[in-house]
């Protein structure tokens, strides 16, 4: 399977719908209260539209594969995750793009999302190397993605101008296939401890 190819992924927690314009009501409330961080890409409520918009533009250009998530126990759609920067003929992928209701975190839904993410890419679509990136100042991030399981591979240092002109230094993670079981049986503990 291509890691472009929209298709609905669930399990007991969350199911991950191929994101459209239908989810913008739904993500402009669910966006509601979320931290607006300098250093993260979080759309405004009132740009929810836009954004589901251009994450569609790029999944028509084959660089991205986007997602609502849609929590199973409230039946509420409490955010996006996307496949983006696609390297289709290298199978290579990053999961990113993603952020989560306040409501929703601190609870399985973000480790039921990964879990979901990281199977579709290395059993289905047979990526060779899922990659998460997050800027340098976004601790809460890091740390997330580290308890995943995925290692750090090092730092682009002034990788990236801001919206306002600043730097970004940029933390890049990787998980790979040999990894992948062992990830995935840390994951379904965490989710059984809840």
């Amino acid at each position: 399977m291509l890691l472009t190819q929209p298709v609905t992924l669930d399990n007991a927690y969350v199911r991950l719908e191929p994101l459209s314009t239908d989810h913008v009501a739904d993500l402009a409330e669910a966006v509601v209260g979320l931290e607006h961080a300098w250093y993260t890409s979080v759309p405004r409520p009132d740009a929810a539209g836009v954004d589901v918009e251009q994450r569609l533009a790029w999944q028509a250009e084959g660089h991205m594969n986007a997602w609502a998530v849609r929590r199973l126990d409230t039946g509420r759609v409490v955010g996006e995750t996307t496949f983006c920067n696609i390297d289709q003929p290298n199978r290579h992928v990053e999961i990113g793009h993603t952020w989560i209701a306040p409501e929703a975190q601190r609870t399985a839904v973000n480790t039921a999302s990964k879990l979901l993410l990281l199977g579709h890419a290395f059993e289905a679509c047979d990526a060779i190397a899922v990659e998460f990136r997050t800027h340098w100042h976004n601790r809460q991030s890091r740390a997330a993605i580290a308890r995943l399981g995925a290692k750090q591979d090092g730092v682009l240092r002034n990788h990236r101008l801001g919206p306002d002109g600043s730097l970004r230094d940029t933390v890049v993670f990787s998980i790979l296939p040999t990894e992948w079981p062992a990830v995935r049986l840390g994951l379904e503990e965490r989710l059984r401890r809840g």
